[in-house]
């Protein structure tokens, strides 16, 4: 996936559908990306407005942001190479202007479904980064996120939610994971380093048997290339999104901690 011609292909996917009469409903464009987290599940394929625009995309996967016009999709997914089952079919599939969204595939296969947060992509101030962590393990319990010997920064954070953004001193850190209220580490990130003016989002992934942390980090854009958003939606999304945000990117964000 990763040579230059099929990045060339992916793009001239992209401007396909681009050009497509009826395949924007609005103007103006959102930052998306997509993150393959279920664990269990296959590499998949992609198809938008009836093309396949992606082929083998695995678990676990997370893209960079692309800047994505706004408007309205049909999108199906299937496991790689196949034409069923189809695990997402979704119609007239709406992406909104000025929003910037992280869309993953999340849960077991036989229960896979989209989950969608809207990032904030406003600057840290000087000398800070912003850090938000992301259950995405669907077996794992509840976790408390906290500095070793230190206090909690995050308690009772349940699959499949995300936490706020928290801003920190930049450093390093020795962060743990436990269950909620509980003292049993169940992830042990020592030497956590987060850089000033940085965006980190820390994914827990994969079944609690072999659970571990993915990190997608972020650089914010200029301060008027988008508005402050945040919270979350659980609009049907998702596979669209991943389609445009990986034929865009290219390349895929992946830096692990654990």
């Amino acid at each position: 996936m990763h040579s230059k011609s099929w990045i060339l292909f992916l793009l001239g996917a992209l401007l396909a559908l681009a050009i497509a009469p009826a395949a924007f409903a609005q103007t103006g464009t959102a930052k998306v990306r997509v993150v393959h987290a279920s664990p269990d599940a296959p590499a998949v394929d992609v198809i938008v407005n009836g093309n396949k625009a992606l082929t083998n995309v695995p678990f676990f996967t997370a893209s960079a942001y692309l800047d994505l016009p706004a408007g309205s999709y049909d999108i199906q997914v299937v496991p790689t190479g196949a034409t069923s089952p189809v695990v997402i079919d979704a119609k007239g599939v709406k992406i909104e202007a000025g929003k910037a969204y992280t869309i993953a595939a999340t849960g077991k296969l036989a229960e896979i479904k989209p989950t969608i947060l809207i990032d904030d992509l406003s600057a840290p101030a000087t000398g800070k980064a912003h850090v938000r962590v992301i259950h995405f393990s669907p077996d794992a319990p509840a976790v408390d996120i906290k500095v070793a010997g230190g206090p909690t920064l995050i308690s009772n954070l349940a699959f499949p939610k995300a936490s706020n953004y928290i801003p920190v001193d930049a450093g390093s850190y020795d962060l743990q994971v436990t269950p909620a209220g509980a003292t049993t580490v169940v992830l042990d990130l020592k030497g956590t380093r987060l850089e000033a003016g940085k965006i980190y989002d820390v994914f827990a992934v994969g079944e609690l048997a072999k659970i571990k942390v993915e990190v997608a980090v972020t650089t914010p854009p200029a301060p008027a290339a988008l508005p402050r958003t945040g919270g979350e939606t659980g609009s049907v999304m998702w596979a669209l999104v991943a389609a445009a945000a990986l034929i865009g990117a290219g390349l895929l964000l992946r830096r692990r901690m654990a």
